[in-house]
């Protein structure tokens, strides 16, 4: 048995599989799904298999998986295309015949009831519909995708949010990847969905107060109505549609959509989640 990633070169993937070779895993059960193999060079040196395939060329697949394979399925990246590349990957799973088709869904599954899960609820359903053993990684929202993008705040000092007081239960990427370990590594994973959160939610206010005490500026929550939030980002330079996805997630969060959905997180990785002060921590200019 091989324990298959796919999206290896991606930030997800990568801790992932750093994670499984920390874990003891050897290098030699290891295969990384790649379109790329230079990106992954650094990843055969330790010994792990690269197999080349792109999700958007389903005749590359053919050979990305072998029987009684164990796969994680890490969500693609291109909004929009990414159900016609997650059937490809089910598709090819289906036909080698794995032993289990681990995929990283959305936080609260069927009842995320925002445009960002969309994509994700079709896939899970195709897995479903493929009659393959599964599990539903159901990840939340990351402390990554807002420290990530740290530096304007810092700039302007001010977090510009249209959540009103609804809360995030993020955890830190390598926290998700952990669970992915655990899920691969495991037994008794089959035909689950866990819904993956930190184990502390906060507001956009207390974020932004966060970083005001560990960054020692300014930083001011700005609430704002959608539209204005949505001119805001526009103006800033990023691209309509994904400007409409954050904005449609930030009224998710006032519904609660990313709010606790209990404890599969940090039951799965056997430890608490990290704390968002790390993240911030991390990502602040030294």
């Amino acid at each position: 048995m091989t324990l298959v990633i796919t999206g290896a070169t991606g930030n997800l993937g990568r801790l992932v599989i750093a994670g499984l070779l920390d874990a003891g895993i050897p290098a030699s059960s290891v295969a990384a799904v790649v379109r790329d193999k230079d990106k992954a060079a650094d990843l055969a040196e330790r010994g792990v298999e690269l197999r080349v395939a792109d999700y958007s060329r389903p005749e590359t697949l053919a050979g990305a998986f072998g029987a009684g394979d164990r796969v994680l399925l890490i969500s693609g990246s291109e909004v929009g295309q990414r159900v016609a590349q997650h059937q490809a990957v089910i598709d090819a799973a289906k036909s080698a015949g794995v032993g289990l088709l681990a995929y990283t869904s959305i936080l609260g599954g069927p009842k995320a009831d925002f445009l960002l899960a969309g994509e994700h609820l079709v896939t899970e359903q195709a897995i479903l519909d493929s009659g393959l053993p599964y599990t539903f990684l159901r990840n939340g929202w990351y402390h990554e995708n807002l420290t990530g993008n740290l530096a304007p705040v810092l700039e302007h000092g001010a977090v510009v949010a249209s959540a009103g007081d609804g809360r995030i239960a993020s955890a830190s990427r390598a926290d998700f990847a952990a669970a992915a370990v655990a899920v691969l590594t495991g037994e008794g994973h089959e035909n689950q969905a866990y819904e993956l959160n930190g184990d502390t939610a906060w507001t956009y206010a207390e974020y932004a107060a966060e970083v005001a005490r560990l960054s020692g500026k300014e930083i001011a929550h700005a609430e704002v109505p959608a539209e204005q939030h949505l001119a805001i980002l526009s103006g800033a330079g990023v691209p309509q549609q994904f400007a409409e996805i954050l904005v449609d997630v930030d009224a998710a969060v006032g519904r609660g959509r990313l709010d606790r959905h209990g404890d599969d997180l940090s039951r799965l990785i056997g430890r608490p989640t990290t704390p968002m002060t790390h993240a911030i921590t991390a990502a602040l200019p030294l």
